[in-house]
């Protein structure tokens, strides 16, 4: 585990003891509860931990967070016991996970948007939680769950609620977003709720002030006490934002872009207006003749991450980003990832327009089918379904592998539904489809509630998460990388403001981004603002994929998906050597590719 981020939290009794010893091999660090027994220990750099000692009860915030270590023990002077510990984080900018020692009982939590996890075991007669699951994966010896690495290979990433407690290991459990695990002194654990998304009930101009306060701190806590950071400067509105914010604080701003091979792609011409309207950063652009491409390299790719990430086709470019800035002085990246997630208006949030403003509802229609075609009909019917979540769900599990000779019912299947129906790609195998269609239709008995009762807050909060549980993955690659990322936008204070604007507001029909736009204002030059488009890459995708497909065919000659019985290497092959990928072949392959890269790794015994 040597050079990965990590950390445990171990009980505070002495049966917890034996649990250390096991995770101890590739501990660098222990902090201890006021018994002196183990509390925290893992791997982790200098300034990732600020904690805080009030008489028997201690507090640690592990992450980006710029509070300092007496501001924290001020804090925790609020707290009597370790259930009750939230007062005192509320309004610390950053992302980061929380971990109370209070009263003979520990509480630790991680973030609502997924970007920080927590994970917990029993290992040694107690539950233990941890930053990442392959660490309890690794003290138990575990085997990985075959069914939930079918459920992976979706087109799409598994939304809520199948990866909320899911794990790819037997054994180890996720503690679902938003909630916390509290851990007793006898090494009992249980999961408790601390966050839920806001109501929408915030008019535009309130709420993007809300959007703006919290993405300037969620910014300014990249920046602070740093001599140098870097940021996408992609020339969309998300890292333009990012970058005129952190152009304000003390850090010197170096951007980075890469260049498309799409002469029609107009990022570059606002990526253009962005850089000279910034002066004083440093704008990094790479020759495109030597720059590398997607699906470069992937034949010799370690991975060392507790999930798939499908980050792994960039990853030649990762590599190439972290050299470039870490070269420039880089300690932190920025990235906009969320952004669309949260401020461009996700269709299903037309349902709830049509109950809350129905006039509007013909115009955003049209702009709406402007700008993803689909046939009006099954639309409007959709708009009309009152069928709940768990409904959705029960029909998506119907309709995992659908039959092209069978249509899937409109209103399940229309932009308006609670979700899309992601399904397994043409090369899944009988069993593997079988085993991802189990995994849902058991989500579906348990009748979940929605993350919100609107639909496109639902849609919003389940995508943002989706975003926060990818960018994990990049972040845990890129730090081994030596550049570690952040995306101020799954900040949790910055959710909670863009979750608190009106859905009504967050589709103007005759504006994009209307809220971050707004909360930009004066910030951004409105020229930047008033961007309407945005880049397409499909160019991109192809290009790399015609240089690269020989060495992905050779890729899966011994694949591990298919001695695990999931994946059919036939079809696959079929499937890659077409002259012209159909789109479900095109949204299957990126999540196929995470999965296979990230089971030769995880199959290896692990060393300590």
């Amino acid at each position: 585990m040597t050079g990965e981020v990590w950390f445990a939290v171990l009980p505070d009794g002495e049966s917890g003891q034996a649990a250390a010893s096991m995770l101890r091999s590739g501990a660098t660090e222990v902090v201890s509860h006021h018994s002196g027994r183990p509390w925290l220990v893992g791997s982790w750099p200098a300034g990732h931990l600020v904690t805080a000692v009030v008489a028997g009860a201690r507090m640690a915030v592990i992450g980006r967070c710029p509070v300092t270590a007496d501001a924290l023990t001020d804090r925790l002077r609020r707290v009597r016991d370790a259930a009750d510990a939230e007062d005192a984080l509320t309004g610390l900018a950053g992302s980061f996970h929380a971990v109370v020692s209070a009263g003979g009982r520990v509480r630790v939590r991680g973030s609502a948007s997924a970007v920080r996890r927590v994970f917990h075991a029993r290992i040694g007669g107690v539950t233990v939680a941890a930053s990442r699951a392959d660490i309890l994966a690794s003290a138990l010896d575990a085997c990985v769950d075959e069914r939930q690495l079918a459920l992976r290979l979706l087109a799409s990433p598994p939304p809520y609620p199948l990866a909320d407690g899911g794990c790819l290991w037997r054994g180890v459990h996720a503690v679902p977003d938003g909630h916390g695990l509290l851990l007793t002194a006898d090494g009992r654990a249980t999961v408790q709720r601390w966050w839920s998304p806001p109501d929408p009930e915030l008019p535009l101009a309130q709420g993007a002030d809300a959007v703006r306060q919290a993405l300037t701190a969620a910014v300014d806590s990249c920046t602070a006490d740093r001599k140098t950071v870097s940021s996408d400067l992609s020339g969309g509105m998300d890292s333009t934002s990012l970058c005129f914010l952190a152009a304000r604080g003390p850090a010197r701003l170096v951007t980075f872009r890469w260049e498309s091979v799409d002469p029609a792609n107009d990022d570059a011409a606002w990526a253009a207006r962005a850089t000279a309207r910034l002066p004083g950063a440093e704008h990094v652009l790479p020759d495109r003749a030597g720059a590398p491409l997607w699906f470069s390299g992937m034949n010799s790719l370690d991975v060392a991450a507790d999930e798939p990430g499908v980050w792994v086709r960039d990853s030649a470019k990762l590599a190439t980003l972290a050299g470039m800035m870490t070269a420039r002085g880089s300690s932190l990246h920025l990235s906009g990832g969320g952004g669309d997630e949260l401020f461009a208006a996700l269709p299903p949030y037309l349902h709830d327009v049509l109950r809350s403003h129905p006039r509007t509802v013909p115009g955003r229609v049209r702009r709406q089918r402007a700008v993803q075609p689909q046939p009006l009909w099954p639309l409007l019917r959709g708009l009309a379904d009152r069928s709940t979540f768990s409904r959705w769900l029960t029909a998506w599990a119907d309709h995992l592998a659908p039959d092209p000779a069978k249509a899937s019912p409109a209103r399940f299947t229309s932009g308006s539904a609670w979700g899309t129906f992601s399904s397994m790609p043409p090369w899944a195998t009988p069993a593997a489809v079988h085993a991802a269609r189990s995994v849902l239709r058991e989500a579906a008995a348990e009748a979940p509630a929605a993350l919100a009762a609107q639909r496109g807050q639902h849609a919003a909060l389940a995508g943002a998460q989706v975003c926060g549980r990818a960018f994990r993955q990049v972040d845990q690659a890129a730090a081994g990388l030596g550049l570690p990322h952040a995306a101020p936008f799954l900040d949790d204070s910055v959710i909670e403001a863009a979750l608190s604007v009106q859905v009504a507001d967050r589709g103007a029909p005759d504006r994009y981004k209307p809220v971050l736009a707004t909360a930009m204002r004066g910030v951004v030059p409105d020229t930047l603002l008033s961007r309407t488009t945005k880049g397409e890459y499909t160019a991109d995708f192809y290009f790399a994929l015609r240089r690269n497909r020989a060495a992905l065919a050779d890729l899966f000659n011994e694949s591990r998906l298919a001695r695990a019985g999931l994946l059919d290497t036939a079809a696959l092959a079929a499937g890659l050597a077409r002259p012209h990928l159909p789109p479900e072949v095109i949204r299957a392959l990126d999540n196929t590719l995470a999965c296979e890269v990230w089971l030769r790794s995880a199959i290896r015994p692990r060393g300590g």
